[in-house]
């Protein structure tokens, strides 16, 4: 016997394009820009304070994070949005941040919202653990369209009395996976002013904070502290995955109010999985240093640069306001990533891999997701090679 509320979802996202395209030959040189896997170098002085740490693969590491990556955690929240949060009450590393994000759904959404059935709101397109994460827990995922005439962002204010009163959490992602929008002052105004009026919870994936073009995105939690919200209305993920190029090492946090993190560090105790000791020692180092941040966004500035050259005639071409990925405009986002491999050996993924279809409409179907991981040079030959297959 197997359970059956996941039994209806479809292949992840890389499976599929593995059986949409490895079927057929490359029509050139393979260059993978699908997954947003970063290629920058990270901090050479890494591997030392692995090395001078390495004696910790011999402990168990402390469940809710060192007291250091604790401290160095909250630092950099307060340096970077000027808030201030206890770092023992108020923060909790985690071994990646797609583990924060499904925890945190089992932590905190209840069972009934008002009686009925909760609901947990995410942008359509989304990361895919949104969704899992409301299944797990009985909660109905309503998938909400982030497209060009939403400013690519969710417009949840325009959602339903019903659906808003069922709501425990939103999801949503800014800078924004896949289309690189960012959510201004005024989009998290009204979204925590809206929670505060239905009393839900704002789960708000920040991962791609750190890569941008020229201002800084304005974070969730700053926002609220503007407004004086409820100190337990907003939790807030973050990753070293992006802003330092280390995917491997699956180090992000989680932080908010405290008696979210109790529940969440609660959970942990019995089912999770912390970062090993070594790992810890340096993210504490990696969260201190700003340095190689700000040489990591020059070099994406560069490349928003070589993009918006090479789509510069492109009619409904965007380009990104944050992030690493191009949202790029088709008629069919299979058909033109099938054709692209075929043709060009270029690999890129499928809008409507990343969406739900909701009453007949997949607000991904007419574009493909293009990773600017590689480097430059060779971005800008896998660029050029996609704008003259498809577009030329």
């Amino acid at each position: 016997m197997f359970p059956e509320r996941f039994s209806n979802l479809p292949a992840y996202a890389f499976p599929r394009l593995r059986a949409l395209l490895d079927v057929f030959e490359p029509g050139g040189e393979v260059m993978h820009m699908t997954i947003g896997e970063p290629k920058h170098g990270f901090p050479d002085w890494v591997a030392g304070v692995l090395a001078k740490n390495i004696d910790g693969f011999g402990k168990y590491p402390p469940n809710d994070g060192t007291p250091e990556l604790q401290g160095a955690i909250a630092d950099w929240i307060k340096r970077r949005y000027g808030v201030s949060v206890d770092p023992s009450a108020q923060v909790m590393p985690l071994n990646g941040t797609r583990e924060g994000l499904y925890n945190a759904a089992m932590a905190l959404i209840p069972e009934a919202k008002n009686g009925q059935q909760p609901v947990v709101l995410m942008p359509n397109p989304f990361y895919q653990v949104y969704m899992i994460g409301a299944i797990s827990v009985g909660a109905e995922p309503v998938f909400v369209p982030a497209t060009k005439e939403t400013g690519h962002l969710p417009d949840f204010t325009g959602l339903s009395e019903d659906v808003l009163n069922r709501t425990a959490v939103a999801y949503i992602c800014s800078p924004a996976n896949p289309q690189g929008a960012v959510a201004s002052r005024d989009y998290w105004a009204d979204l925590i002013r809206l929670a505060e009026k239905h009393d839900f919870r704002i789960f708000a994936d920040e991962c791609y904070s750190e890569i941008y073009r020229d201002d800084p995105p304005v974070g969730a939690l700053q926002v609220a502290q503007e407004l004086g919200a409820d100190p337990e209305r907003v939790l807030i993920f973050h990753s070293l995955s992006k802003r330092s190029n280390l995917p491997g090492l699956r180090s992000g946090f989680v932080a908010g109010g405290p008696d979210c993190l109790k529940r969440i560090k609660q959970l942990r105790a019995y089912a999770g999985a912390p970062l090993p000791l070594p790992l810890q020692r340096v993210a504490e180092a990696v969260w201190a240093d700003e340095d190689h941040v700000i040489e990591n966004r020059r070099l994406y500035r560069e490349k928003y640069a070589v993009a918006d050259k090479i789509f510069a005639g492109v009619e409904g071409y965007m380009s990104p306001e944050a992030g690493f990925f191009l949202w790029l405009p088709v008629e069919d986002g299979e058909a033109a990533a099938l054709k692209l491999w075929q043709e060009t050996g270029v690999r890129v993924l499928p809008g409507a891999y990343l969406s739900r279809d909701v009453d007949g409409f997949n607000p991904g179907k007419e574009y493909i997701r293009v990773a600017m991981v590689a480097p430059k040079e060779d971005m800008r030959r896998g660029l050029i090679r996609l704008r003259d297959c498809i577009y030329g």
